[in-house]
């Protein structure tokens, strides 16, 4: 149980992360929660429900977020490793 426990609490904290670097991301480049729905097709509340954790995103989401961004979903991928990391 111990291990499935701590497996689910090192899930938590990574999920959080990823959404911390989105949002992150989003605000470095001035971009409100509107601004980057709009841009990506969607309605303002589906960018609020993945920051929030609400909603779960699939990779073509991330990619397409990504591009709006303006990072590469590699360099995406390594900022996530390190904030990661980071906390451990």
């Amino acid at each position: 149980m111990a291990g499935s426990a701590q497996r689910a609490s090192r899930r938590q904290h990574e999920r959080k992360t990823l959404l911390e670097v989105l949002r992150e991301l989003r605000k470095q480049r001035n971009l409100t929660q509107d601004q980057l729905a709009r841009a990506i097709g969607v309605k303002q509340a589906f960018v609020s429900k993945y920051e929030t954790g609400e909603r779960r995103l699939d990779f073509l989401d991330l990619v397409g977020i990504c591009d709006v961004l303006g990072i590469s979903i590699v360099k995406f991928a390594e900022r996530f490793e390190t904030s990661r990391k980071a906390f451990k």
